[in-house]
């Protein structure tokens, strides 16, 4: 038969071969990552390498439809992908020999350059696209040889079709049950050995030096309200990384390079050494839409960023810190907002009294009253340069964002939700409001097109913590619109214009329809 020549039949049964091969080859890849590369998963580094290049709009898009969900669809959204793409394989494997093989191939390169590319890599890296490429390619010629057997013989009448089918279907069968049970483990495995939840749990931090002061009528605690200061499990979660970096604290440094007199490195008991501090600090992310929940308050348990620079004394002309986490992720924030002794910026290693949650930087984040999470809050923090705007560019910079970002003043509905109807009567319209390192002075309620009322606030714990407020109302039968804006203690008020996210945060007075229902 001409190599070239397709064989009788077999086209679903080609791509069956295809998707098994597929899996042989993600699940080489992965055992290979868990014994020789944790860090240099193809699937995951192709996945990195997608949140790297895509644009800013489906970024947007992703985070308002997935929220914390987005890095889930993007992972199930490259798994169909790399189904799809070994069919495919299998079908051209089944046309031409070696054509299949060539597409294996081209996807081991891609896994290479996307694993040796990433942060961090090393040249044990190569190893788990280059054995799954090799793997995938040779079970693929195995099983489509096995298939071109049973059909060939099949389609000529040749005798033993039989015996043909039955060491097709088990070479496969047996193949993708294997891949699928051993690959899912690998990842189970290399999750499980590289996390740090075990020392996490057993870290003991020193006692800070300062609490915070939460001063009575902080906390409203009306129902549907935010609490004052937001649980771990519930505060927003947005960043680059596909899965969340891993590094024990007695591993982790930081570096601190630059425009510097003198190149400082720390490690993690150098740092708890300086003294801890306790802060009250709300974050935002700039993806935050009017109304959005992509905001939230915690106690913080950490050290100024002014005295870990101090250490490095920073050159005259330097405007600008690029923070670096260990997954390459970088942020450009203003030299001048870390260093102001007025403003407790700090690197942070415990939240809400606990150390940080993995998902939130842990062992050590950068946290920044005032500014965009973007621009300032690093997690994972490793490096500290000192450079200026003109020189560097962080992350977001070149995908549309600015360089520089102060969170801007808002306020948002909590209760009454417009998906849930009230009852008629005394009603408690409630919310919160945030003007971080300058606090709120009033917020005010529109109902129905009509006069302005001011509502009450809760007592602040500082300039840098969001504010509860409240309005009571007498609900009347119907539909409502309620609007909401603050004014900070500078006298500005909330610009009422509604803009988009980039480049540097929304703004809009938040609007909502309240559905009350009939007395009785």
């Amino acid at each position: 038969m001409d190599e070239k020549t397709a064989f009788p039949g077999g086209r679903s049964w080609a791509g069956v071969a295809g998707a098994a091969s597929g899996a042989v080859f993600v699940a080489a890849a992965e055992i290979t990552a868990f014994l020789a590369a944790r860090d240099a998963s193809p699937l995951l580094a192709a996945g990195s390498f997608v949140i790297d290049i895509v644009p800013q709009w489906a970024k947007e898009l992703a985070i308002e439809l997935f929220g914390a969900n987005d890095k889930l669809f993007l992972l199930v959204t490259l798994g169909v992908g790399v189904a799809l793409a070994a069919v495919a394989a299998g079908l051209l494997e089944r046309r031409r020999r070696w054509a299949g093989v060539a597409v294996f191939a081209l996807a081991g390169v891609a896994g290479l350059v996307a694993t040796t590319t990433r942060a961090g890599a090393t040249p044990l890296s190569a190893l788990p696209p280059l054995v799954g490429a090799i793997a995938g390619c040779v079970f693929l010629r195995a099983s489509i040889g096995a298939l071109r057997r049973w059909r060939t013989a099949e389609a000529g009448g040749a005798p033993g079709p039989t015996t043909d089918r039955r060491r097709f279907l088990l070479l496969t069968t047996i193949g993708a049950v294997t891949a699928v049970v051993l690959g899912t483990g690998a990842r189970i495995g290399t999750a499980a050995t590289s996390s740090v939840a075990a020392v996490r749990k057993a870290l003991r931090l020193p006692e800070p030096l300062s609490r915070v002061a939460v001063p009575a009528g902080a906390e409203l605690r009306i129902p549907g309200l935010s609490p004052l200061f937001t649980p771990n499990a519930d505060f927003y979660r947005v960043d680059t990384a596909l899965t969340v970096p891993s590094i024990a604290p007695a591993d982790w440094r930081l570096t601190v390079d630059g425009m510097v007199a003198k190149r400082v490195e720390l490690s993690f008991d150098e740092l708890l050494r300086m003294g801890l501090r306790e802060y009250a600090v709300t974050l935002t992310c700039v993806s935050n839409q009017v109304g959005g929940n992509l905001v939230g308050t915690a106690r913080w348990l950490g050290v100024p960023v002014r005295e870990v620079l101090a250490l490095a004394a920073p050159a005259g002309g330097a405007d600008m810190i690029l923070s670096r986490s260990i997954d390459g992720f970088t942020a450009s924030t203003p030299l001048e907002a870390l260093t102001d002794p007025g403003r407790d910026a700090i690197l942070a290693v415990a939240m809400n009294g606990e150390p940080l949650p993995l998902e939130h930087g842990f062992p050590v984040r950068m946290v920044v009253p005032g500014l965009y999470g973007y621009v300032s809050a690093t997690k994972w923090l490793t490096r500290m340069t000192v450079t200026t705007f003109q020189k560097d560019q962080a992350y977001w910079t070149p995908r549309g964002y600015s360089a520089q970002a102060p969170i801007k003043l808002s306020s948002r509905i909590d209760t009454p939700r417009i998906d849930k109807e009230i009852a008629p009567g005394t009603a408690r319209i409630a919310g919160v409001a945030w003007a971080q390192t300058v606090g709120i002075e009033r917020v005010e309620v529109q109902i129905d097109g009509g006069p302005w009322q001011t509502a009450t606030l809760s007592a602040p714990v500082s300039a840098d913590t969001w504010v509860q407020w409240f309005l009571d109302w007498n609900a009347t039968s119907g539909s409502h619109t309620l609007v909401v804006r603050a004014t900070d203690r500078h006298g500005r008020m909330q610009e009422q214009e509604r803009a988009p996210i980039a480049p540097n945060g929304s703004t809009g007075w938040q609007s909502t329809v309240v559905r009350v229902g009939t007395a009785g």
